[in-house]
């Protein structure tokens, strides 16, 4: 079925048009997990906690992608609605031109800083110089990276999420195996773990360029393009709230770290690794879903159908809802099992891991509102709204919690952090969506 931005949509469309999005978030999120594997049960544990403790900063470097994504592709899909494709194309090479020689920046400054910045987070002795080597090959795929991050919102609204799709399995394909040849066959350890995420990464980055260079289907290619300081500032602005809420979690993980790292050592740093790419993998049900949907908002709004945001809006938190209800179900069934896959050699540790995975699942029920609530945001192209929702949810809320409830409640209050932090996102979100229902006619 060809699925269009215009068409009116019911919960069977919708479900199709955005499960490409949801699906390759999820791949993208398990071939990230598969590292942690192979680095957890082939090297060792002190390895797996210099993968997670620098993999923080590493996403902050990463995270422009996206805010050029989420935020160029609202302002796309808008221009689309209208009926100006010809602009709109020349928006679309503008941000990824631009972010492509942002993201050569970002790698050299990184290479440059990253043994003082793993120092200042508190790394040292071999857990540093895991950080540091680590870290130093995952750089030089920065560029590549952050245009995968861009594509995956960019397919969506050239109305091709499934090519989008494929290219995530393309990428996610090519680290699993290399993991297992770099890892396990040939034995490099952690920089052949390093090696095989890069080259994914360069994978994910550069199969799309061709494409949209190339004459294609979709409603976007790349052409030549010129300076747009204030499309530019648009897509930037737009797109910060998603910027912010990569950055924020990835500082705030960092002080997960610390309060870790205080309260139960090297152990705590590798449990809480293990409940990240769990987390990953949940959470990117709903930032694919609302991925997938972005750009019907956005296309709708433009063209000013207001009944159709309503439909879709509606549609929407009912589909988040159930999603919601199941994954808390799934993360607590699934608790143990999945502890065990990464540190059933320690026992200790397994503990550890199944308790606060038990605790942390929680959070699945309020994170859907809050992800989409500033996503909703973001295709309305309102981006000082979902900034300041992600800007809650993934710094304040978390940081206030995960410095206050481990005084009352130990380690225990590290894991209840996050439930609180995501309730209140949660009911800051709906506020917001009451309070502007006036304004966007939805």
């Amino acid at each position: 079925m060809n699925i269009q931005l215009s068409d009116h949509f019911d919960y069977k469309k919708l479900l199709q048009f955005t499960l490409p999005s949801i699906v390759m978030m999820i791949f993208t999120s398990i071939y990230g997990v598969v590292d942690g594997f192979f680095v957890s049960n082939f090297v060792g544990k002190t390895p797996f906690a210099a993968v997670n403790f620098i993999m923080p900063f590493l996403m902050i470097l990463g995270a422009a992608g996206f805010m050029f994504g989420t935020g160029g592709s609202a302002l796309i899909a808008i221009t689309i609605g209208t009926g100006n494709r010809k602009k709109a194309n020349r928006l679309f090479s503008l941000f990824v031109y631009v972010s492509a020689a942002i993201g050569v920046l970002i790698a050299i400054l990184g290479l440059i800083f990253i043994r003082p910045i793993a120092a200042l987070l508190g790394a040292e002795g071999i857990l540093l110089e895991n950080c540091v080597s680590y870290g130093r090959i995952i750089l030089l795929a920065i560029p590549a990276f952050m245009l995968q991050y861009e594509f995956q919102s960019f397919f969506v609204t050239a109305e091709k999420p499934q090519l989008g799709l494929m290219v995530t399995v393309a990428a996610g394909v090519t680290n699993m195996v290399l993991d297992a040849l770099f890892v396990a066959v040939f034995r490099w350890g952690l920089n052949g773990a390093a090696a095989a995420t890069a080259l994914s990464q360069v994978v994910g980055g550069i199969l799309p360029l061709i494409y949209f260079f190339r004459p294609n289907t979709s409603l976007l290619r790349m052409t030549g393009t010129k300076f747009d300081g204030k499309a530019l500032l648009k897509a930037c602005t737009n797109g910060s709230s998603e910027l912010m809420s990569n950055v924020s979690m990835s500082l705030v993980s960092m002080l997960y770290n610390v309060q870790l790292m205080k309260y139960a050592g090297e152990d705590g740093v590798a449990a809480y690794g293990v409940l990240m790419y769990v987390n990953m993998v949940f959470l990117a049900a709903f930032i694919g879903y609302s991925v997938g949907s972005a750009p019907i908002i956005s296309y709708h709004f433009g063209a000013g159908n207001h009944s159709e945001l309503k439909n879709i809006l509606k549609k929407s938190f009912v589909i988040i809802g159930i999603f919601s209800v199941s994954m808390l179900g799934l993360a607590e069934l699934l608790a143990r099992p999945l502890a065990n896959i990464f540190v059933g050699y320690d026992p200790g540790l397994l503990e550890l891991t199944q308790r606060g995975f038990l605790i942390y699942s929680f959070s699945f029920l309020f994170a859907g509102t809050a992800i989409y609530g500033s996503s909703f945001f973001t295709a309305l192209g309102n981006g000082l709204i979902s900034a300041l929702i992600s800007f809650l949810r993934t710094l304040v809320f978390q940081m206030a919690a995960v410095l206050i409830f481990p005084l009352i409640w130990g380690i225990d209050g590290i894991w209840i952090s996050i439930v609180a932090a995501e309730l209140m996102a949660a009911a800051v979100s709906i506020l917001f969506i009451i309070g502007k229902r006036s304004k966007y006619h939805y």
